[in-house]
């Protein structure tokens, strides 16, 4: 678990680290909240994560296409999801509870933007 870092701390920050984890409304707290760094930090975490969910979508949807394996590929597609719904739910939890749920490889772009 990384340290937060100082800064501002804003009034709105569990709403907006629950934000953070939401997809694409990652962007709200990513544009509102520029002085909150570690907002900043979820919020980046968040739109990471998102772009790597949706180019895991883009490939198990071309999966599916395999006639021979299309049903095993959509079953994978369900437990695949079922997965990163309970990696938001986790990292939504940390960050309000003042953690960082650092993904190993998708964590080191946060710093990166």
């Amino acid at each position: 678990m990384a340290d937060a870092p100082s800064g501002k701390v804003s009034q709105n920050r569990t709403v907006m680290i629950v934000l953070a984890y939401l997809w694409l409304l990652a962007l709200v707290p990513l544009l509102v909240e520029k002085e909150d760094a570690e907002v900043q930090w979820h919020a980046k975490n968040g739109l990471v994560l998102t772009a790597a969910e949706f180019v895991l979508w883009i490939v198990l949807l071309i999966l599916t296409m395999i006639p021979a394996l299309g049903c095993v590929f959509a079953l994978m597609n369900l437990v695949v999801w079922v997965g990163i719904l309970v990696l938001h739910i986790v990292a939504i939890v940390k960050g309000v509870n003042g953690g960082r749920l650092v993904i190993p490889v998708l964590s080191e772009y946060t710093s990166k933007f």
